[in-house]
């Protein structure tokens, strides 16, 4: 058998000991406590073991392709952020939001808000695609209003 073999072993407090070697084929030992009366005393706790066998693991040729085509994507244009005005959230809480979330100075941050009460919009950050959408999360978490596009 060849292949490249790696042993992982679980520390969940649930689990007994979980033992896993991967590599043409995945062999899993599952050890836990048994589920009947307790051991008599004196002697030692029984023990069972179940072994699992598994599919022969397989590459996908097309894998590199995808990921090659997800590197270009995200290499081709950034994303941008975009904070609309809004008439809930106050001035002086959306510099400190812009200041914590993308440690800008007060006078950066000031701009920016300005930017949005006056002109109905600012860029705040651009990036990549993955980097743009947890832009818009955190500030959803503060009730701003946000939206990403890609930049033109």
């Amino acid at each position: 058998m060849s292949g490249v073999r790696a042993s992982v072993a679980c520390r969940h407090e649930g689990c007994a000991g979980v033992s896993r070697t991967t590599g043409a084929t995945m062999t899993s030992l599952l050890t836990t406590p048994p589920s009947g009366p307790p051991a008599p005393s004196g002697g030692s706790a029984a023990v069972r073991s179940r072994q699992v066998e598994t599919a022969p693991l397989e590459t996908d040729p097309s894998t590199a392709e995808w990921t090659e085509l997800e590197e270009s994507l995200s290499t081709e244009k950034p994303w941008l952020v975009i904070v609309w005005n809004d008439p809930i959230n106050l001035m002086s809480f959306v510099t400190f939001v812009f200041q914590k979330l993308f440690g800008y100075s007060k006078e950066k941050a000031t701009k920016l808000m300005l930017d949005v009460h006056h002109k109905g919009r600012a860029v705040v950050s651009s990036g990549t695609r993955e980097r743009a959408e947890l832009d818009v999360y955190r500030l959803h978490e503060y009730g701003l209003w946000a939206t990403m596009e890609p930049s033109t």
